[in-house]
């Protein structure tokens, strides 16, 4: 399998690549800082329904991901939890009810980077549009304000999976986020600005100066030119595997 950086316009049905691009997304989020410990959790689909899916193993650090190590699991297998390389009870609680639920979700990256999660510690977590980037979310961003503690049950992943919609990226209110989509470069950029976004937030609350919040016609028209941007997402991936390759490969492994 070739693991050079190459860009793709579709999320390839190949588990072996799928395994190797998961793999590098979760290199990266540990790149960038955005993972938590040895806690938080990627997948990707390989079935037509969405319910057989991969995910990172139970407690393994995210700099450390190998594409041959990712667990290949089955959203409606009750026993999944039993088995000795269960993954961890979160993952298996979130990623299990949206691959079952979310037809859309394909992927799901769900994190605690820092500007996010701090911004989902406030009463109001929106993102307001400030500048063109945090106006990518406007009236695309779905709030998740029913926090109910550490998701190891299945009702707190359904509630979850629930609150999606038709959206691709999420709020977690006094959590994290969770970005979702049909490909691993496109929810990974959208990790990547969604994370941008909320530390744009951060700081303008930081200066104690009112917000330039644009109106709903400018914020809409911005929001929409992100669509003419698709190919950049799949650019944006590539462009970070090929770093990844240079500075932490082995992920393909």
């Amino acid at each position: 399998m070739n693991t050079s950086a190459n860009v793709v316009p579709l999320q390839s049905s190949d588990e072996s690549q799928l395994r190797i691009d998961l793999a590098a997304a979760l290199r990266l989020a540990a790149y960038y800082d955005w993972h938590e410990g040895v806690a938080n959790h990627f997948s990707a689909a390989v079935s037509p329904d969405g319910k057989r899916f991969l995910v990172n193993p139970r407690w393994k650090h995210f700099s450390r991901a190998r594409a041959s190590e990712l667990l290949l699991v089955d959203a409606d297998d009750p026993d999944t939890m039993k088995r000795e390389d269960a993954p961890d009870p979160s993952a298996w609680a979130i990623h299990s009810a949206i691959h079952r639920r979310v037809a859309h979700a394909r992927v799901v990256l769900h994190l605690h980077p820092p500007y996010a999660t701090t911004l989902a510690t406030l009463k109001d977590p929106s993102i307001k549009p400030v500048d063109q980037v945090t106006a990518r979310f406007f009236n695309r961003l779905a709030m998740d304000m029913e926090f109910g503690g550490i998701a190891s049950e299945e009702a707190e992943g359904e509630r979850i999976a629930a609150t999606i919609g038709n959206h691709s990226s999420v709020m977690m209110a006094n959590h994290g986020v969770t970005t979702v989509a049909p490909t691993i470069a496109e929810a990974f950029d959208a990790m990547y600005h969604l994370e941008r976004a909320a530390r744009t937030m951060v700081l303008a609350y930081s200066t104690g100066q009112p917000l330039n919040v644009m109106n709903d016609e400018l914020a809409e028209s911005v929001a929409r030119e992100w669509d003419v941007y698709k190919d950049a997402e799949f650019s944006h991936f590539a462009e970070m595997k090929a770093v990844l390759d240079r500075e932490n490969p082995g992920y393909a492994e």
